[in-house]
């Protein structure tokens, strides 16, 4: 298969769903030769919210201390490659292709299919490990006990912040979703945690006592340095993701840890577009709070045309009332996935306006301070159309 064959055929096993469990992702990383060598170390984060920029610290911090790193975070925005780097180098489109033939080949016969998560982490894990990663860091998909990634031995397991999300598949209540999230701990292995609510932190310390998992929670912002992601969130994530290079057994100087967060990229994490347009992840009310709080630390009493976008989640609602304190407008858009809000079922007390797409929203938006946020999706379609790209949303 070419790379266009290999990414079609991926995203049709999209209809296999999404499988939480260890038995098929253990057979598959080692039927694929794709566990890591015994001499790599493996840091592996769950959480709610401010996983993937913790993963991409930790991953800048290996890069600074000379380590060659792998990258494995879900989803992407643009391009399906955007999950598979090393180096901050994204796999290529030839590699990708080969690997995808040759998992393709492999899996044809089994009764079990393989989700499209679970190859994307094979295939991740077999080019971390044809590249001789000597660190690889693994953001969870959802959950964390019977997450995909979680077949893999970790050295250190990572905790950033929990909130109420996926409560359908998850549990509805903070100790059911931090159990699961906390079942991530490994016998023996650090376990690090951001600051918690008390619920869940009760959770954490019940999972990791019992896996006699090392527990230290990391609650101090870290100051002093420039970070490239604004917020005070982002100091807390940037503190645990030194905790994280510390115990996988490595030693940060000033300048290594200055020049990983003053050179961070990580796109969607209040990432400014231009002067007037700012794009934000934020799709729950824990991460609408940090959002909010950011904008004003940005901008003082200035307040945003808010084009938003949601995925069927219980929580819109709350993200919104929470939102509506630096909006001056909405502007509800539909999000390019299957389990897209309708926009006008959205409803705010502020004055608001439904747009039957998203270039139309930025049309009408053009010149004034603009906050684009809500699901990942919408933000992935933003990028790509203000860079004159496609892209190609998953549902995993």
């Amino acid at each position: 298969m070419n790379y266009h064959e290999a990414i079609d055929w991926l995203y049709s096993t999209q209809m296999f769903g999404i499988k939480l469990g260890l038995d098929g992702p253990k057979r598959l990383l080692r039927e694929f030769l794709a566990f890591p060598s015994h001499r790599t170390k493996v840091i592996h984060v769950a959480g709610t919210n401010g996983k993937g920029s913790t993963c991409a610290m930790i991953d800048s911090l290996a890069q600074g201390l000379a380590l060659k790193s792998g990258l494995f975070t879900s989803p992407h925005l643009i391009d399906y490659r955007e999950r598979v780097r090393v180096g901050g180098l994204e796999i290529s489109e030839e590699k990708t292709a080969l690997l995808v033939t040759e998992l393709r080949d492999l899996v044809a016969d089994w009764e079990d299919h393989p989700t499209f998560f679970e190859l994307t982490l094979a295939l991740a894990m077999r080019h971390f490990r044809d590249e001789k990663c000597e660190i690889i860091v693994l953001e969870t998909g959802m959950g964390g006990r019977l997450d995909a990634t979680t077949a893999v031995p970790a050295d250190v397991c990572i905790l950033t912040p929990i909130s109420l999300d996926h409560t359908q598949i998850l549990g509805s209540t903070l100790d059911e979703i931090a159990r699961e999230k906390a079942a991530i701990a490994v016998h023996g292995k650090p376990f690090l945690s951001a600051k918690q609510p008390a619920e869940a932190e009760k959770a954490i310390r019940q999972i990791t006592n019992q896996a006699q998992a090392p527990l230290d929670f990391v609650t101090a912002p870290l100051l002093g340095y420039t970070i490239a992601l604004p917020g005070k969130h982002q100091q807390e994530n940037a503190a645990l993701a030194c905790e994280a290079i510390v115990a996988a057994g490595y030693h940060l100087s000033f300048d290594v840890v200055q020049f990983a967060f003053q050179h961070l990229n990580w796109p969607g994490r209040f990432e400014k577009i231009n002067d007037h347009l700012i794009l934000d992840a934020a799709h729950n009310p824990h991460a609408a709070h940090a959002l909010v709080e950011t904008w004003k630390a940005e901008y003082s009493d200035q307040k945003a045309a808010i084009i938003f976008g949601a995925a069927d989640d219980k929580a819109t609602p709350d993200v919104l009332t929470i939102l509506s304190e630096i909006a001056t407008t909405f502007h509800f858009v539909p999000v390019n996935s299957p389990r897209s809000i309708p926009p006008e079922n959205h409803t705010v007390d502020l004055p608001s306006i439904i747009y039957p797409n998203l270039p139309s929203a930025l049309t009408a938006t053009e010149g004034q301070p603009t906050l684009l946020t809500g699901s990942l999706f919408l933000l992935g379609e933003a990028k790509a159309l203000l860079k004159n790209q496609t892209t190609r949303t998953s549902s995993q």
